[in-house]
């Protein structure tokens, strides 16, 4: 099978989601998937749900686990480093079929990552690997490295009513 590379962006919810889905529609499928989180840190609702899968689908987290303000922490960096070394690793193993870089379009846009480091990647893809990068503000260059872009747009959220994120569609977090 002939892997693409996804880019799903934009401000509107479900980019996560959506990347989420493929990696339990390739499971179900019998592939193997890896899923490489920048950013985040800690054992969040999606974590718990795809422990469920723990034999098709693989979770590593490249973060520290806190909102970055301003430049990036020497931790930080290397955090996401670590991630972007694990993920060619993983894709020269030949043992995953769908690559996700959950979050790293952020990792860019917050200086932990470079543009030229996601090109990197999509250059080192092989043939038959499917690669998913997502977040908010895709650079231009990725965009245009993409087989497949999809823009999240908000139109209408009722976050916008006042009403609260809920544990399991946006919060991910029991409080």
């Amino acid at each position: 099978m002939k892997g693409y590379v996804q880019v799903y962006t934009g401000d509107g919810k479900g980019k996560t989601t959506a990347a989420l889905g493929l990696s339990v529609r390739a499971a179900g499928a019998g592939l193997k998937v890896f899923i490489a989180q920048f950013v985040k840190m800690g054992e969040d609702s999606e974590i718990k749900a795809l422990k469920r899968f723990a034999d098709l689908i693989a979770v590593e987290q490249f973060g520290l686990g806190r909102f970055i303000k301003g430049a990036p922490s020497a931790g930080d960096i290397k955090a996401a480093q670590k991630g972007l070394a694990k993920v060619k690793a993983v894709m020269a193993s030949g043992e995953h079929q769908l690559v996700i870089l959950e979050k790293a379009n952020v990792a860019v846009k917050l200086k932990l990552l470079s543009v030229q480091d996601l090109v990197d990647i999509i250059a080192a893809k092989p043939e038959d690997v499917e690669l998913i990068i997502t977040g908010r503000g895709a650079d231009p260059e990725i965009i245009a490295k993409a087989d497949l872009v999809t823009e999240m747009k908000e139109i209408k959220h009722y976050f916008q009513q006042g009403l609260a994120a809920r544990v399991g569609t946006e919060k991910q977090f029991l409080s």
